[in-house]
């Protein structure tokens, strides 16, 4: 008996297991497409939330900037918070990206 990795949610399983204790998804039958498909999947999500930071970032910056002048008080903190947490989530979230690109599918 070894340990596989599940091919939906890729915890490890026993190799002898029917399905995941995890997830509930088949270990028999065709791994290799419910592989690519949960790679695909976890693709999409790392997508979307880069792109959450990102317009997070913008808005960060376009709330600190607007009308022409830089904003003061609150309005900075606010613009300044935004720009910094949308700026460090996309650069985390692009090397998770770039990480789950390489590993093969």
């Amino acid at each position: 008996m070894a340990l596989i990795e599940c091919p939906s949610c890729q915890k490890r399983i026993s190799s002898k297991a029917k399905q995941c204790q995890y997830c509930k998804a088949s270990a028999d039958g065709n791994n290799d497409s419910k592989r690519a498909i949960s790679h695909i999947q976890k693709s999409n999500k790392l997508m979307n939330q880069m792109m959450l930071f990102l317009t997070l970032f913008i808005a960060g910056a376009v709330y600190g900037f607007w009308g022409g002048e830089v904003a003061t008080g609150t309005d900075a903190y606010i613009a300044g918070t935004c720009f910094v947490f949308g700026f460090v989530g996309y650069i985390i979230t692009r090397a998770r990206s770039i990480v789950h690109k390489r590993k093969s599918v």
